[in-house]
């Protein structure tokens, strides 16, 4: 196992918007799989696709170039290309083919910026329970309609050449605490989760190249307290052996309250790739990079079953990049005439979802007076 091995298990995050003697460093350490954009590192297109492209160099592998790009609520990209409207926004049109253009628009965003992986879509059901933390992220209660949106939306993605993940397995609808900062504990029974919270994972495993695990515990499944990102239950038993995804598992961010709660970093993402996850996802701090780099590697010259399980991730992601054509990177910094086009683009497609929104509410109001009448 070498220690470059090591990096293959993490996406890393952090702080400014330009490459620094201290990230070039970093970087050329860990080796990670990825890095991971937020909108403090993007101040405008060439900027952006000039940093991934500086992080691109100091690794010898193909990066991941992620981003968290949903629309609404969650879009990193607003001062560079204009905003995109969110995913429930885009669901009420009713309009199929708004799904997968939302997809293709945001796909296309990224793509032009540098970034070939976008975690997005949200697969986690409506409920009243996670309105408040979760509001136009999630789009539908009923977890049919949640398919058919994040499938059409995955075909946008790739029709741009971006990789899309969809999030937080086993779901949020239930979760009325932010993962951000607590950890939630989801009180509902297995039968109940495998037929509503799971389904979208169930239907959608053959098309998922990432599935995102997040923070929230399930005493009727786990009977204890930890989160799922680091459960072996639900990630290997449930989502490999009974689902059968085949796909590569991602940790929700590892500096998040909700798992910070149950575990410090290092030993966090050291239970995240024990339990069967592939990639850490840290999305801030050095120090905790540092820690969980040097823990994972300390782990895997101590314990031969754990090494066995590092290498079993660290092959599938290597297989993943030499396979996907979505890790090529984006040869040349975009024109003023092309961010023109796509906030072009975006603006029209924004207008379109308004539109068909209003008109869609507009024969539900005709259909209720009929009704009263």
């Amino acid at each position: 196992m070498r220690k470059s091995d090591i990096g293959q298990l993490l996406i890393v995050g952090f702080d400014g918007a330009g490459m620094s003697p201290g990230l070039r460093s970093l970087l050329t350490r860990l080796q990670p799989a990825g890095v991971i954009l937020f909108a403090r590192n993007i101040t405008s297109a060439d900027q952006t696709h000039q940093l991934l492209k500086d992080c691109q160099a100091c690794v010898s592998t193909p990066l991941f170039t992620c981003v968290d790009m949903e629309g609404g609520r969650v879009d990193r990209f607003r001062s560079v290309t204009g905003p995109a409207p969110s995913a429930a926004s885009v669901f009420a049109t009713g309009d199929r083919k708004l799904f997968r253009k939302h997809g293709k628009v945001i796909g296309t965003a990224c793509r032009t910026l540098g970034f070939n992986t976008d975690f997005a879509p949200v697969v986690d059901l409506a409920l009243e329970a996670s309105r408040t933390v979760m509001s136009s992220r999630a789009v539908s209660a009923d977890p049919e309609q949640a398919v058919i949106y994040a499938r059409e939306f995955l075909a946008g993605l790739r029709s741009a050449h971006v990789i899309g993940a969809a999030k937080h397995f086993p779901g949020l609808g239930e979760a009325n605490l932010d993962t951000h900062f607590e950890l939630p504990s989801v009180n509902k029974s297995w039968k109940k989760l495998w037929a509503e919270d799971i389904y979208p994972y169930r239907a959608l495993r053959r098309e998922l190249d990432m599935v995102l695990i997040g923070h929230a515990n399930y005493p009727a499944v786990t009977h204890d307290g930890a989160p799922a990102s680091l459960s072996k239950k639900w990630i290997t038993d449930v989502l490999r052996k009974k689902i059968g995804y085949r796909g590569l598992v991602v940790s929700d961010d590892l500096e998040m309250g909700g798992v910070l709660k149950a575990a410090p970093i290092e030993q966090a993402a050291v239970e995240h790739i024990r339990a069967g996850g592939d990639l850490c996802l840290i999305c801030r701090q050095e120090d905790f990079l540092i820690r969980a780099y040097e823990l994972l590697l300390k782990e895997t010259e101590r314990d031969r079953r754990f090494a066995r399980r590092v290498q079993e991730s660290t092959n599938r992601v290597l297989v993943f990049k030499k396979k996907s054509r979505e890790m090529q990177p984006t040869a040349t910094a975009p024109s003023k005439l092309r961010l023109t086009k796509l906030s072009r683009q975006l603006h029209e497609f924004s207008e379109q979802v308004r539109l068909e929104t209003g008109n869609q509410n507009a024969g539900q109001k005709t259909m209720a007076r009929r009704g009263r009448a």
